[in-house]
């Protein structure tokens, strides 16, 4: 049960309590991740049926993923803040790509200005990047053009595909057709709201003569399934958790119910289903809440949205673990950390960054004698964030759910010099005055590091055994296992890249969740750049599905 109090600790034991308390609030059991699941598939299959949900589930019209085996070279356009940015994939046939890339800046007259300069703007960029870059591809023997993507001597010449990523609200009708909803992060370009933004491309690409066809309109999580996809052979889910969360899955367009009769639900077949479950439960039926929870979530520019991605991305834990700092500096009658004192991050609504927590949970994980298996995943990452291990050198991970301790002086040599690392930490990046930043204190922030941090992971096991269950490769408890020699999910986000043991934590929930038969045949590896790469690749399928 959530605590509605402040911490107050009149004595030792008292003060054993808050803590032990906050530990319990965190902890999800079995059966807890069980029920979120469930709610999980309950939420898939609304939003399947019906529009306008939270969960929205929203049809990509892509209606396959490649399998690595393509060539080719392909053209991606990533718009979503400050830079645009503009990217050349070669595609080499055997798992592997060349990628080539420049950024460009977007000032704010053209953010606000009118619709047809932000797009030839755009297309000027393209044609720039294609000027200095158009010795990287062999151009037409029959055209002396020094570029090969300008418009051809040679009318049958194909046009270049690209691939869009647009990282703003649309409502998309087709692979290659979205209608612009809203501007958001700074963009307010006049005469775009409710019009094709592949046309307003296409058109000013049509303007300045350049010989290149947007083909598709790619969600950078799409773009990441894609992406694992070409470069593993396979991948049934592309995932983000980084600074936000989001899942995109291949699913059986004849659960798509909400397409009707349309000719894409008439074709049949599959189809990758963006999810957007950042959005799951908004109601917090299911999620753990607690005091520190509602707090971030109150205090958020958007109170009683996004609530699963404020429970598990690193633009959030930061937050979450600064409110239980907080609460143990205001205890009373006795403050229970840092002698009662604050900081200047630490009283900045998002002060403490979850880049600390990872620096903090590092310097403690470092070293340690491992005590917790953890299935070998496929990756070029290094095993010490959790990503990447071989079959031949599986790795482990200590026992984050060891409760925290105060006996700081029966901990070995090792152990305390860990500790006072993570003091090093605190006052460097917390600004705290080094006298009040005790051994206890370190031991205290690192334990409620990892109870945040374990619960992220937890959670997000949640939305990978969802769709495990939900294409039918798992059943939720276990004692079900497909023919698959191997379900390849890609990951992308600096919480799985990043973050010490996240994956690793998330494969132990999982493995609770689908039973270990599955779970060992789930590989996870990086999606590489799921809005450029990804969204090049987006264009290769769109090629093939004859667009």
């Amino acid at each position: 049960m959530s605590k509605t109090h402040a911490a107050y600790a009149p004595s030792s034991d008292a003060s054993r309590r808050i803590l032990d308390e906050i530990e319990e609030q965190f902890r999800l059991t079995k059966e807890d991740l069980t029920r979120i699941t469930a709610q999980f598939l309950e939420d898939f299959s609304l939003g399947l049926r019906e529009y306008n949900h939270p969960m929205a589930m929203i049809p990509t019209f892509v209606t396959g993923v490649p399998n690595g085996s393509e060539t080719g070279t392909f053209l991606a356009l990533d718009l979503g803040g400050t830079n645009l940015r503009v990217c050349e994939v070669e595609l080499l046939g055997n798992h592997e790509f060349v990628l080539r890339q420049q950024k460009y800046k977007v000032s704010d007259a053209l953010k606000t200005g009118e619709a047809t300069a932000l797009f030839d703007y755009l297309a000027d960029s393209v044609d720039a990047f294609l000027t200095e870059y158009a010795s990287a591809v062999p151009s037409s023997p029959s055209s002396e053009r020094g570029n090969p993507f300008a418009s051809p001597s040679l009318s049958e010449e194909p046009a270049v595909p690209l691939g869009l990523t647009f990282s703003f609200p649309v409502e998309q009708t087709a692979l290659n057709e979205g209608k612009i909803l809203t501007w958001t992060k700074g963009f307010a370009a006049k005469n775009a709201i409710g019009n094709d933004v592949v046309k307003l491309l296409q058109d000013a690409f049509d303007r300045k003569h350049l010989h290149v066809k947007c083909v598709a309109l790619v969600n950078d999580t799409v773009g990441a399934l894609l992406s694992r996809a070409y470069t593993g052979g396979s991948c049934i889910l592309g995932s983000i958790f980084g600074t936000g969360t989001n899942g995109a899955y291949v699913e059986r367009v004849e659960n798509i119910k909400k397409l009707g009769n349309s000719p894409a639900r008439q074709k049949g077949g599959y189809m990758v289903v963006n999810t957007e479950w950042g959005a799951f439960n908004n109601t917090r039926t299911v999620l753990p809440t607690t005091p520190y929870d509602n707090k971030l979530d109150r205090q958020s520019i958007n109170p009683r949205l996004q609530a699963f991605e404020k429970f598990i991305s690193g633009m959030y834990l930061g937050e979450i673990l600064r409110n239980i700092l907080l609460s143990l500096i205001d205890a009373a009658p006795k403050p229970l950390l840092f002698n009662g004192r604050s900081s200047g991050p630490l009283n900045t609504h998002y002060g403490l960054d979850t880049a600390v927590m990872s620096e903090v949970e590092d310097a403690w994980e470092t070293g340690r004698v491992s005590s917790v298996p953890v299935a070998a995943v496929d990756s070029a990452k290094s095993k010490a964030n959790g990503v990447a291990a071989t079959e031949s050198q599986p790795s482990s991970v200590p026992d984050w759910q060891s409760t925290h301790f105060t006996d700081v002086d029966s901990l070995s040599p090792d152990d305390k010099a860990r500790l006072a690392r993570i003091q090093g930490i605190l006052v460097q990046r917390l600004a705290l005055d080094p006298a009040d930043v005790s051994l206890r204190d370190a031991a205290i922030v690192r334990w409620a590091a990892s109870l945040v941090a374990h619960r992220a992971a937890q959670l997000s096991s949640c939305a990978v055994a969802a769709v495990l269950v939900q294409t039918e490769r798992a059943k939720l408890g276990g004692g079900f296992a497909t023919d698959e020699e191997k379900i390849c999910v890609g990951v992308d986000g600096s919480l799985i890249q990043h973050y010490p043991n996240f994956n690793a934590r998330l494969r132990d929930s999982l493995r609770e969740l689908v039973g270990e038969e599955v779970e060992a045949k789930v590989e996870i590896g990086l999606a590489k750049d799921g809005s450029g790469v990804g969204a090049a690749l987006c264009a290769l399928q769109a090629t093939k599905q004859g667009h």
